[in-house]
């Protein structure tokens, strides 16, 4: 019985706190470890209960599993009971996993400042980046783009390919040194319609509705939060609007995680297209290309999400 099986998962604090954790983000098992004090072992029979229960979902990537929260269906009357709770401890769990969230982005922002200057070289990774630059050309087809916002932008290339076809083109990163290539890339193109901004995908410096194509090109896998990062990426998408995303199908290449910050080892078809679902777009995976050496095993993949037209939504 559904019942059962959740009060018995929840009748231990840690497994509690575990829940409430991966609420907020998802977390591998070594990290909750780290938040919770207590030893991966011990935290991974917790997690497989929990998982067993229909609360928490685990997902192999390489030498790592993650934990994320299960189906909503089943978490949600759960996560408002807890509310209504005192969550003291909990209050301390944040505290501790802000030093996680921390530790990620420090490890990021490092490697982008020390691969900027090589960056187009490395983005392409094994997966021949003409062939990935005309599958993205192909999957948002003829018509015009509208405001181009792309997140993520590194040095500007994706602007630099799709910018001639946009009203206006913004691109979004973080890294100082990256936005100082793009601003120099995007002059010598020559697109004066075209800017760069310092910001961060999980908080766009965009208005609601604001972009009509919006590309996260091999940035989703960086992400420590990806379904936020999509959730967020929807929020400034228009209605009628595009969102694209391309990047790596499940691998594990466990280097990539330790040599090129990689918080994730790819993506499932049904994970990007869920998360796109969820915020409110109708989505697809468009095409799938393999490397041609069998020994570097990637595949990049392109998936579209649309936000339905007014018009549709207000028949809905």
């Amino acid at each position: 019985m559904l019942a059962l099986s959740i009060f018995r998962a929840l009748a231990d604090p840690t497994r509690i706190r575990i829940l409430m954790l991966v609420r907020r983000m998802e977390l591998a098992v070594g990290e909750l470890a780290d938040v919770l004090g207590q030893s991966q072992p011990r935290v991974s029979r917790h997690v497989r209960i929990l998982a067993d229960a229909g609360l928490v979902y685990r997902a192999k990537e390489g030498a790592w599993v993650f934990v994320r929260l299960g189906e909503a269906g089943t978490t949600a009357p759960v996560l408002a009971a807890l509310d209504n709770w005192d969550r003291g401890e909990a209050a301390a769990d944040i505290e501790r996993l802000a030093a996680v969230r921390a530790e990620r982005d420090a490890s990021a922002t490092a490697y982008f400042a020390a691969q900027a200057a090589d960056w187009d070289r490395l983005r392409s990774l094994h997966v021949a980046e003409s062939e990935v630059e005309a599958a993205i050309v192909a999957a948002l087809g003829g018509r015009p783009l509208g405001h181009l916002l792309d997140i993520g932008t590194g040095t500007g290339r994706m602007i630099e390919l799709l910018g001639p076809r946009a009203s206006a083109a913004t691109g979004i990163d973080r890294s100082p040194e990256m936005l100082r290539l793009a601003r120099g890339k995007l002059e010598a193109a020559g697109l004066p319609h075209a800017q760069v901004r310092h910001g961060d995908m999980f908080a766009l410096p965009q208005g609601d509705a604001s972009a009509d194509t919006v590309v996260l090109h091999q940035v989703l896998h960086f992400a420590d939060a990806p379904r936020d990062a999509i959730a967020e990426a929807a929020r400034v998408l228009a209605p009628g609007g595009r969102l694209l995303v391309a990047d790596f199908a499940p691998h594990d290449r466990e280097e990539l995680r330790a040599r090129h910050a990689h918080a994730r080892l790819g993506f499932e078809d049904a994970q990007v297209c869920g998360w796109m679902a969820a915020a409110g777009l109708d989505a697809h995976v468009v095409t799938e290309l393999h490397a041609t050496d069998i020994d570097q095993s990637l595949t990049v993949t392109v998936w579209l999400g649309e936000r339905p037209p007014l018009q549709q939504r207000a028949a809905a």
